[in-house]
């Protein structure tokens, strides 16, 4: 599967209680899994979205390290095109490891198909709601203007940090901001 795997600043979504992982197969059989999963469905232009600093994915937009990379989050988000529903979006961090949360998505999406090969939909509606949801992650242009609103980026971490009353979104968002500057790419 070509895959294009992105940083995450931080986990956008709602924190989920995590519970112990029971699968028991390797990484490339997950990653099989799910690419199964997508491929029979149709799905195209697959993006994986995980929570890590931007150097464990390389320029060509693959995962360095395999199944070892440095992930400050266990979370997964996978997005991919679906004919006529446009966008959908899978995201859990159900359990306490990357792996096993990319093996949950891939199961989710087999049990979605279930319901088409069992005859009760017609057109595909149980994809629906994910088609609704945004991608994850932080936009740095958001962020700038964050930060031009707080006259500069230590007033902006400041105002927006959660601890201080301020929006997860918001902090991340001049979070990834501040990485875009310290990278020369503002």
């Amino acid at each position: 599967m070509r895959a294009t795997w992105r940083a995450l600043a931080t986990w956008p979504y709602e924190p989920r209680p995590r519970g112990p992982s029971l699968f028991r197969t390797s990484w490339d059989g997950s990653l099989k899994k799910l690419e199964d999963e997508i491929e029979r469905i149709a799905g195209d232009d697959v993006v994986i979205g995980i929570v890590c600093d931007p150097g464990e994915i390389s320029f060509s937009g693959a995962l360095k390290a395999g199944g070892r990379a440095k992930v400050r989050h266990a979370g997964a988000e996978v997005s991919f095109e679906l004919p006529g529903r446009g966008r959908v979006i899978f995201h859990t961090d159900a359990y306490p490891s990357l792996h096993a949360n990319l093996h949950a998505i891939a199961l989710g999406l087999e049990a979605l198909r279930a319901v088409d090969r069992h005859g009760i939909t017609s057109s595909a509606e149980q994809y629906a709601g994910f088609a609704q949801l945004t991608a994850g992650g932080a936009d740095p242009r958001r962020g700038r203007q964050l930060v031009d609103e707080a006259g500069g980026i230590n007033q902006a971490l400041k105002r927006h940090h959660p601890d201080h009353g301020g929006e997860a979104r918001d902090f991340a968002d001049v979070q990834a901001y501040r990485i875009q500057v310290a990278g020369g790419q503002a």
